[in-house]
């Protein structure tokens, strides 16, 4: 187990409780992130019960495997048969009669895409005075990687709202420990490849176990072999990611929602124009992508009403800007043909993957790994935003603005990965700073990322200014502050 210290720790808090009545669990999460892996594990040192429902089968069915499920966790000689849920369910209750015992039910939405009253059985199955619980220590757990479908379970009117001791979700490793995880010891390597992959843990460990880059030069060459090859187990996940969630009933439309966004269309506007339809046609399709999480809306800064969508995952964002266009030609492979794809996609890699995914990961810095010296304050939240200029009537973006818990500007900051940062940067940022100081939101620091360096004129004057310049380059962004 990896960096899961706080779920385990959760997850056996709950499953460990001794206190009669049975209680129930929802583990949520992306899919790759290791929840059945968790799971598994409680129930390995608990001796647990663990089923897997499987996709799209009829409810008899279903129902007739999750009986065997339980006569073989029971050593039963005979056949068990369920007739409904509700005896299923009053069984899987029933494991928990003479001790606290994990019961969980992975892939749960695709029991209930075949029977929708499940949630309504288990509620009934719960209620607080009802004999068959409270004689229970069963600790019922739920899982599942829809997590719009997850979520949906308790909130609003649904069945189960009120019902659950613990919700717990498994999230991707961040660009820290996501470098750990893959044991790089060069941050601009770890760099490189959390813009392609993420944090997914699944990718490291099953999609391509022992076929990591070993330094910088060998990234090109690793990501045609193991990305852009149709041998590939990764060249066609995005599809199936976007397949296996039920939610997303017709993926031709929301893959190309995800292209639009992917190629720089971040407003509603934008993403309406480049599909040629009205803003309103879109609303349903982006607030699906939204509640399935391969979308986020992310707040300017500094203007109120405007805002931009943000794809979530960063091989998403890849297999839209770089492989989706030519995915006919990678199909077709032929030696020679992809390296050469690759080396012509460099541009848009550079501006339409490495550039958000990059500002991504600084604003994230700012706000968990940056210390309070830093910004002259704690950090609460770091976004990008637009300011505006009366005078000139110009915009300047800012790719980093940090506020505090009450919403005072600490910082505002630029982000560059393959430039070297010199005065020029500075001077401009200043000026945006003197724009912001005459609305009365003078940011307390400047700062500077980057992921090639700093002009030795612009690390002096960071020396000279008593901290009101932080210049911050990879080793930093990886390391301690």
């Amino acid at each position: 187990m990896f960096d899961r210290d706080w779920e385990w720790s959760s997850l056996t808090r709950f499953v460990g409780d001794e206190k009669p009545m049975a209680t129930l669990g929802v583990v949520s999460g992306r899919r790759r992130q290791g929840k059945t892996f968790l799971l598994m594990a409680a129930c390995d040192v608990t001796n647990g019960f663990y089923y897997a429902a499987t996709e799209t089968l009829p409810r008899s069915e279903a129902l007739r495997q999750l009986a065997e499920a339980v006569a073989r966790f029971l050593n039963l000689p005979g056949e068990m048969r369920f007739r409904d849920w509700e005896e299923a369910i009053d069984a899987l209750l029933g494991l928990g009669d003479r001790r606290a015992i994990p019961v969980v039910i992975d892939e749960f939405p695709y029991l209930v895409r075949q029977s929708p009253e499940l949630p309504s059985v288990i509620q009934k199955a719960l209620a607080p005075r009802r004999p068959e619980r409270l004689r229970s220590r069963a600790r019922l757990l739920l899982c599942g990687s829809s997590i719009s479908f997850m979520g949906g379970l308790l909130m609003g009117n649904a069945p189960l709202r009120g019902r659950a001791a613990l919700e717990l979700v498994v999230p991707t490793f961040d660009f820290r420990v996501a470098s750990q995880f893959w044991q790089f010891d060069d941050p601009r390597l770890a760099a490189l490849v959390y813009f392609v992959l993420g944090g997914t843990p699944a990718y490291r460990t099953e999609y391509l176990p022992s076929a990591a880059p070993a330094t910088v030069a060998d990234f090109d060459s690793w990501l045609v072999e193991h990305l852009l090859s149709p041998d590939s187990p990764l060249f066609r996940e995005v599809r199936s990611l976007l397949a296996e969630d039920p939610t997303l009933r017709d993926t031709g439309i929301y893959h190309t929602v995800l292209a639009a966004v992917a190629e720089g269309n971040a407003t509603r506007g934008g993403i309406a124009n480049r599909l040629e339809r009205r803003a309103t046609d879109l609303s349903h399709h982006l607030t699906v992508l939204e509640d399935a999480g391969f979308l986020v809306v992310d707040p300017d800064a500094f203007r109120r009403n405007r805002s931009q969508y943000r794809i979530t995952e960063p091989l998403v964002r890849f297999y839209h800007a770089i492989m989706r266009p030519r995915w006919p030609q990678l199909e077709r492979f032929k030696p020679g043909r992809t390296e050469q794809i690759w080396r012509n996609s460099q541009e848009v890699f550079r501006s339409n993957v490495i550039g958000p995914v990059f500002e991504r990961m600084c604003r994230l810095w700012a706000e968990d790994f940056a210390s309070e010296e830093t910004f002259q304050g704690i950090a609460s939240r770091a976004l990008s935003g637009t300011v505006y200029d009366t005078r000139s009537r110009s915009s300047h973006e800012i790719d980093v603005a940090v506020f505090d818990y009450k919403s005072n500007l600490l910082s505002i900051g630029e982000v560059k990965w393959g430039d070297v940062i010199g005065m020029g940067h500075l001077e401009r940022l200043e000026h945006v700073g003197s724009l912001l100081a005459q609305q009365g939101k003078k940011p307390k620091v400047i700062t500077l990322f980057s992921g090639k360096g700093f002009m030795p004129t612009l690390v002096a004057a960071a020396e000279r200014s008593d901290g009101r310049i932080q210049l911050v380059d990879l080793p930093r962004l990886y390391g301690a502050d």
